[in-house]
C-alpha cells in the first residue's frame, strides 16, 4: 500500500472551513475527477450553490491516469457506439479551440499488417460484443472505420481527414516501422499535455464564479445522517455533516464504495485497469517521428506509443481489477508494453533501464459481468435515487471518459438544474478553459504576449511560462517580480517563486502534490532527493510545515513514487531516477 501523508500540526485549512463554517447548499459533489470538476464547473457559472470534495487530492484518481488523449474513439465505431463517437469528435474539435494552451492536434498512424483481416470476425464482435478470436484490424476494416470518423467531424477541417500510404512510402517517412506491414493509416486526434492542469484550470473557472462556489481536497463523505453527508478532513480528522438538496457521486471507479458509506448500495460499477510507462529512450522517440503510433495488438487490444515532453509513453492494458487493492502497473504489464514495442519498432531497443515513470488507473466503466473489458461500453449514464436518509436526491455517475467532460457536465447539470427547478443561464460550449482564454493561437499573437510579459523575466522564460499555464501565467508572472527569485538549484526549468505560487494558490496540502499534479516533474522523471529537498523547503513556509513535518513530506512522497510509480530516488542531484 502507498504511505498515508503525515498529518499536519498547522491550523485548519480554509476551504475546509468555508464548508465546516456554513455546512450546507444546494448540491454536493464527491469525487473531484474531471467529470466532477467539471460539473462543478457547469453549475458555478449557473449560480448554483455547489460544494465538491474529494478524499485525496484534485485529480488524483482514475483521471490521473490517462493516456493523455483527447480523441473521438475510433474502435467505438465497432461496438456500434455512434452517438459516443459523434460527441467525441464535437468536444475533441471544441477543446482544441477552448483549452488550446493544453490541447493539441496529434498526428496518428496505424501500422496495418494486412488487407483483409477482421472483415468477417467484425459483424460478429459489433452484434454480439464478443471478442472470440483475436485478430489484427485489417486495411479495409481500418479505412472504412476512419472514413466513417472523417465523417462526424463536420467542424470546418479543425483536423485534416485521414490518409493510406503503402509500405514503401510508410517507410520513407518511418525508416524504423517493421518492415512487414503493408500500408499505414494516418489520422488526427489531440492530445493532452497536462490533463492534471487542465482540470486545476476547470476547478479555478468554478471557483472564480462567486463564494456561492466552493471546494476542498482530502475531505472524504463517510456516512450519512439526518444532518446531512458526513465529511471528514483527512488531514486534521475533523468531522461534520453537510445538508445538500442534490448529492452527486462522481468518483469513478470507488461508484459503489462511495454510495456503500452513504448508505445506499450500489453494483453499478466494472471498470477495468489500464496501466502506462513513460521511457526516456532517445532512439524509441525518434522513431514516431513525433506523431503518436495507435495500433491493435495481436491480442485484441488497442496500443499506443506516444511522444510526449521529450519521452515516450507507451500503453495500456485493458484488465479486470478488484477496488480494494492497490493500483499498481505489474512487471507482467511492462513485459507485455516491451514486446508491443519490439512489434513495431523490431530495431528499437528498450528495457526497464529506460522507465522513468509508471503509472495504473481504474476506468469507471459499467458493470458488464461476462461481457469482454475491450466491448464494454465508454458512454456514461446518470442513475437517479433517493437520498434516503434526509429527504433530497443521489445521482451516480456512471462512465465518462476525459474527451467528453465537458458535453457530460452540461448532461449531468441539466439534470442537477431540473432537480433544483432553476434554469440555465450560460452554456459552456465554446467557453474558453482558464489559461485558454485569450490564448495566442498564431506566431504573431504569440510573439506579442511573449513581448508584453516579458520584460521583466525575459522572454524565454515568458515563453515557457505561456506553454506552461496558458495565459494565466500574466498572473504568476506579477507574483514572481513582486519579491526575488531565481531558478530551482536542483531544476533550473522550474523557479523558487514559481513553486511558491502553486503552494499558495493551488490548494497544496502535501508534497506529493507539487510533485505529480502541479507539475510534471515526476512524469518526465525529473526528481532526484536533493529536488525533492528543495521544493519541500520551498513549501514549508507557505504550508506553515515545522521541521518534522517537511522531513515527513519528503519521506512519505519518495515512498509513495516508489511503491505506486516505480520511482527510485538517487541520493545525489545527478542520481537517475529509473524504475527497478
Amino acid at each position: 500500500m502507498t504511505a498515508q501523508s503525515p498529518a499536519p500540526t498547522a491550523a485548519p485549512r480554509s476551504n475546509v472551513n468555508s464548508l465546516s463554517t456554513r455546512p450546507s447548499g444546494s448540491v454536493l459533489i464527491i469525487g473531484a475527477g474531471i467529470n466532477g470538476i467539471a460539473t462543478f464547473r457547469d453549475l458555478a457559472l449557473q449560480g448554483v450553490d455547489v460544494a465538491i470534495v474529494d478524499r485525496g487530492d484534485y485529480v488524483s484518481g482514475a483521471s490521473a491516469a490517462s493516456s493523455h488523449m483527447i480523441h473521438g474513439g475510433i474502435r467505438y465505431l465497432e461496438n456500434g457506439e455512434f452517438r459516443l463517437v459523434k460527441e467525441s469528435v464535437e468536444e475533441r474539435n471544441g477543446l482544441l479551440k477552448i483549452a488550446p494552451h493544453y490541447v493539441k492536434p496529434l498526428k496518428t498512424t496505424v501500422p496495418i499488417f494486412s488487407t483483409f483481416s477482421g472483415v468477417l470476425s467484425a459483424p460478429l464482435r459489433f452484434l454480439t460484443h464478443k471478442q472470440g478470436k483475436p485478430q489484427e484490424r485489417g486495411a479495409l476494416l481500418i479505412k472504412l472505420g476512419l472514413s466513417l470518423y472523417d465523417s462526424f467531424s463536420r467542424d470546418g477541417g479543425t483536423v485534416p481527414r485521414h490518409e493510406f500510404r503503402g509500405v514503401k512510402k510508410s517507410l520513407a517517412q518511418l525508416p524504423e516501422l517493421n518492415p512487414a506491414l503493408k500500408y499505414t493509416a494516418t489520422y488526427y486526434d489531440a492530445s493532452m499535455h497536462d490533463p492534471e492542469r487542465l482540470a486545476l484550470d476547470v476547478l479555478r473557472d468554478g471557483l472564480d464564479a462567486g463564494p456561492h462556489a466552493r471546494a476542498a481536497n482530502y475531505v472524504e463523505a463517510i456516512g450519512m445522517d439526518a444532518d446531512g453527508v458526513r465529511l471528514r478532513d483527512t488531514v486534521t480528522g475533523t468531522e461534520f455533516s453537510f445538508a445538500a438538496d442534490v448529492v452527486v457521486n462522481t468518483s469513478g471507479p470507488w461508484t459503489d464504495l462511495t454510495n456503500q458509506a452513504l448508505g445506499e448500495a450500489s453494483t453499478f460499477m466494472g471498470g477495468t485497469k489500464g496501466s502506462h510507462v513513460v521511457l526516456d529512450n532517445p532512439a524509441l522517440l525518434a522513431a514516431t517521428g513525433g506523431r503518436e503510433i495507435f495500433f491493435e495488438h495481436s491480442d485484441g487490444r488497442i496500443v499506443l506509443i506516444y511522444p510526449l515532453k521529450g519521452r515516450v509513453l507507451v500503453g495500456t492494458t485493458d484488465l479486470e481489477h478488484d477496488m480494494t487493492q492497490p493500483i499498481r502497473c505489474t512487471d507482467a504489464e511492462v513485459d507485455y508494453f516491451f514486446e508491443l514495442v519490439k512489434h513495431v519498432f523490431p530495431a528499437v531497443t528498450v528495457d526497464r533501464s529506460d522507465i522513468v515513470y509508471r503509472f495504473a488507473g481504474v476506468r469507471p466503466l459499467p458493470r458488464h459481468d461476462d461481457e469482454v473489458p475491450g466491448f464494454v461500453s465508454r458512454d456514461y449514464r446518470i442513475e437517479s435515487r433517493p437520498l434516503g436518509a434526509r429527504p433530497g436526491t443521489l445521482l451516480s455517475l456512471v462512465g465518462g471518459k476525459w474527451t467528453t467532460f465537458r458535453a457530460l457536465a452540461e448532461h449531468l447539470s441539466n439534470d442537477i438544474l431540473n432537480l433544483l427547478d432553476t434554469q440555465r443561464v450560460v452554456s459552456t460550449e465554446g467557453l474558453a478553459i482558464g489559461g485558454g482564454r485569450d490564448f495566442p493561437t498564431t506566431d504573431a499573437a504569440h510573439r506579442v504576449w511573449v513581448a508584453a510579459h516579458g520584460d521583466e523575466v525575459g522572454a524565454h522564460r515568458a515563453a515557457q511560462l505561456l506553454a506552461r499555464y496558458g495565459t494565466r501565467a500574466a498572473d504568476l508572472i506579477d507574483f514572481m517580480i513582486e519579491g526575488p527569485d531565481a531558478p530551482l538549484q536542483h531544476n533550473v526549468d522550474y523557479s523558487r517563486r514559481e513553486i511558491e505560487y502553486l503552494a499558495t494558490t493551488e490548494s497544496v496540502v502535501h508534497l506529493i502534490d507539487v510533485l505529480l499534479r502541479r507539475t510534471s516533474l515526476a512524469f518526465v522523471g525529473g526528481l532526484n532527493r536533493d529536488l525533492l529537498t528543495e521544493l519541500a523547503t520551498l513549501v514549508a513556509p507557505v504550508l506553515g510545515w515545522s521541521d518534522e513535518r517537511r522531513r515527513d513530506e519528503i519521506e512519505a512522497a519518495a515512498q509513495e513514487l516508489s511503491e505506486a510509480h516505480g520511482v527510485e530516488l538517487g541520493s545525489r542531484a545527478d542520481g537517475l531516477f529509473a524504475s527497478a
